[in-house]
């Protein structure tokens, strides 16, 4: 069967799939962003804290025992209580990655890659950590929610599964840019990523901005976590080491410190990925992605929407 064929048999199911990941790409990359926009550093464990998320709900889900079977009120509830677990552990450990990991350094003015290797450290220590604590294999989910078809479009099915991930994606989005734009606290962290400086000068609490900003990032990772796992029913220490690179291409994709570009930059990624898997085998999908990646950087390396860094001075 030809490239285009193949592409218009599977586009819709390929699209689907492609909007479920790439809100998934871009929860990690709103993280990613987030940071790299007020330090101009790169945080290579934030994969790590996306795994965190995934193992703290499949903790709960399976200590509260709800099944597929069970009733529509305990299995929201169940789902409840697992998002709210992987997004406190989550952002527990990028709050403490950014003190034991980053911080010293910062306060010490080491260079940038000083930090950028203590982040890959950590990354290393965390997935070594989980290995032996919970095995080297893939850990199975509880089929807690239920995969039902809502709407069939050609080859393509929207599937329960996936509109969970969109509005708990959108939900977490809308917050964001209420907590960024609206208060005081947002300002702040705008303020530290224009110009850290002046955003001193004028009273910031220039620790508490950036601890705050690592926080916001792991509660998105812990959500993208969850969400993770409930759509491919499985987690393993090694979960956030390809999602992380992925998160890291969208944020580039998108513009890095853009808030909307690291989501615009999510779902192009999934897109692409899925809607390029109908034309080549599934072991070259990332190829898609990584190849996009390449192609912008070589072109239009400030991303899509542009870049918006912190002025250091």
């Amino acid at each position: 069967m030809s490239c285009l064929a193949s592409l218009q048999q599977q586009f819709f199911a390929s699209l689907f799939n492609g909007l479920a990941i790439g809100s998934i790409y871009a929860l990690i990359a709103l993280g990613l962003t987030m940071v790299y926009g007020i330090l101009n550093l790169i945080n290579f464990a934030h994969g790590e804290i996306f795994m965190i998320g995934a193992f703290a709900a499949l903790g709960v889900l399976s200590a509260l025992g709800v099944s597929a079977s069970s009733s529509g009120l305990g299995i929201t509830l169940a789902i409840a209580a697992a998002a709210l677990a992987a997004m406190a552990a989550s952002g527990a450990a990028a709050m403490l990655l950014e003190v034991v990991a980053y911080r010293p350094l910062r306060r010490r003015g080491a260079p940038r890659h000083a930090a950028m290797i203590s982040g890959l450290g950590c990354s290393v220590a965390i997935q070594e950590t989980f290995a032996l604590a919970f095995g080297r294999g893939n850990l199975p989910y509880p089929s807690v929610f239920p995969l039902k078809t809502l709407l069939v479009v050609e080859s393509g099915r929207i599937t329960s599964r996936m509109v969970l991930i969109m509005i708990c994606t959108l939900g977490m989005m809308i917050l964001l840019d209420r907590v960024v734009m609206h208060t005081r606290l947002g300002r702040g962290i705008r303020a530290l990523a224009q110009d850290p400086v002046a955003a001193g000068l004028m009273g910031v609490n220039i620790s508490r901005a950036i601890l705050v900003t690592f926080l916001i990032g792991g509660l998105c990772a812990g959500l993208g976590g969850v969400l993770y796992g409930i759509y491919f029913s499985k987690t393993s220490y090694m979960l956030g080491f390809i999602p992380g690179l992925k998160g890291l291409t969208a944020a580039i994709l998108g513009g890095v410190g853009n808030l909307p570009g690291a989501v615009l930059g999510g779902l192009l990624l999934g897109l692409m990925e899925n809607l390029g898997g109908a034309c080549l085998p599934g072991q070259l999908k990332d190829v898609v992605g990584f190849g996009a990646l390449l192609l912008v950087l070589v072109f239009r390396p400030q991303g899509l929407l542009g870049e918006r860094l912190a002025r250091r001075t």
